[in-house]
């Protein structure tokens, strides 16, 4: 996975933190979360407010 894959990105945070509402997580922690995905391989210093904000977004309707 990339930053740009933030569907998938999506699902397997919610997967892997189901008691998380995904809408008080704050970027640096979200960040950190998404670096450490099984399978997740992009840059660190890739990612920006609006890439992680997207993730969110994506998180927060899987979560619902």
């Amino acid at each position: 996975m990339q930053w740009t894959d933030t569907l998938d990105i999506a699902i397997e945070l919610e997967e892997t933190h189901p008691d998380v509402d995904p809408q008080y997580v704050r970027f640096t922690d979200l960040h950190e979360w998404v670096c450490a995905l099984e399978g997740f391989e992009g840059a660190p210093e890739h990612s920006n407010e609006k890439i992680l904000e997207a993730i969110q977004m994506a998180w927060i309707d899987e979560h619902d």
